[in-house]
């Protein structure tokens, strides 16, 4: 044949018209490699005279990176770890996990690696840094209106519609959604898909109820009372929330579910450590993390080409029924009497 350069993992990568990572996991054995694609790594190794080196280095494993400040999805983000470092274990691989906001420990890190998984709210700056380094990039968290960016998400308007629509069938009519703090994505996302259903049924009103987070419901909600409005149900944007409302309306002598239904979204360990246990909106965390990984692989055997489309994946959450959720049953409490007329709230949607 020669002489020629030494040939290395890029050598064959680029002759076969994959990636260095498919080729290095072909060549040690390792699984997400079709046979097909196994066997023409294999020949072409042959054919350009390619000697494998005692021992490889981890530069081709897999980085996850969380966003370090945001608590309020902590306990989502353990939830995605633990779904993409089952999915590596499973497929006997490398993987590191790191947690941070650095826009140059995004980029250092994207560089040391074969694929990157981003987690959380990073700024443009962290995630320009990142693409920039040319490797493959799946996100976890939300992108701009048709960014070409690869993205595994829940479904958080569905949920919102989903939930509306469970309390409506369970014959409730005045509905207040507990937003909490505004300019969560997420928390828009769920008030969109239940506004939808709510503006479906004439009969229903829904209610925004938006306030300091920090004891700020129970104001809120006299606030709703003083202008006669009596929801039978909320739908609480995050179970934190969930429990705040449970808590307060407990204490103001209310049965849950006899005289008011608490929906949460998150399923959240607390949610079955209260009494009543919380009805909620279970988001798949774990099986967002396993199919995030999956997509970063194919991307990285088969890499994206500029006119190719990027890839949205929905994974599916579901309503965990628990006792904090029933029937209306049309009661009035006592101290409720002295608002006798529904006046409506500015900020209700659907119909009176």
């Amino acid at each position: 044949m020669g002489t020629r350069g030494r040939v290395t993992l890029q050598t064959i990568a680029r002759e076969v018209g994959l990636s260095k990572y498919a080729v290095s996991r072909s060549l040690a054995g390792k699984s997400g490699v079709s046979e097909e694609t196994r066997e023409r790594i294999r020949e072409m190794a042959e054919r350009l005279g390619y000697i494998k080196p005692a021992a490889q280095s981890g530069s081709n494993d897999i980085a996850v990176a969380f966003h370090d400040l945001d608590p309020v999805n902590s306990e989502l983000y353990m939830q995605i770890q633990n779904g993409v470092q089952g999915e590596a274990h499973r497929l006997g691989m490398g993987l590191r996990v790191h947690w941070t906001h650095s826009a140059r420990q995004l980029e250092d890190l994207a560089r040391a690696c074969a694929g990157l998984l981003l987690v959380g709210p990073h700024d443009r700056e962290a995630i320009a840094a990142a693409t920039a380094t040319g490797i493959p990039i799946v996100r976890f968290g939300w992108v701009d209106p048709l960014e070409q960016a690869d993205q595994v998400s829940g479904t958080d308007h569905e949920a919102g519609q989903a939930v509306i629509q469970y309390l409506v069938e369970l014959g409730h009519r005045s509905i207040a959604y507990v937003y909490g703090v505004p300019g969560y994505r997420g928390r828009r996302e769920r008030f969109y898909g239940a506004r939808e259903i709510a503006e479906a049924h004439p009969d229903v009103t829904l209610h925004v109820m938006q306030f300091d987070e920090q004891g700020g419901f129970g104001d809120a909600y006299r606030a709703l009372k003083e202008k006669g409005v009596k929801p039978t149900a909320f739908f609480c944007a995050h179970d934190g929330l969930a429990l705040t409302v449970v808590s307060e309306l407990l204490g103001q002598g209310y049965r849950i579910p006899d005289d008011v239904s608490v929906v949460g979204f998150g399923d959240f360990s607390p949610a079955t450590q209260i009494s009543p246990s919380l009805t909620t909106v279970r988001m798949e965390g774990q099986e967002c993390g396993a199919v995030g990984l999956r997509l970063l692989l194919e991307r990285i055997e088969r890499p994206r080409l500029p006119s190719d489309p990027a890839r949205r994946i929905n994974v599916a959450s579901r309503i965990i029924e628990r006792r904090s959720s029933g029937p209306c049953r049309g009661r009035v409490r006592v101290a409720d009497i002295d608002n006798p007329a529904d006046k409506g709230v500015g900020q209700a949607v659907g119909g009176g």
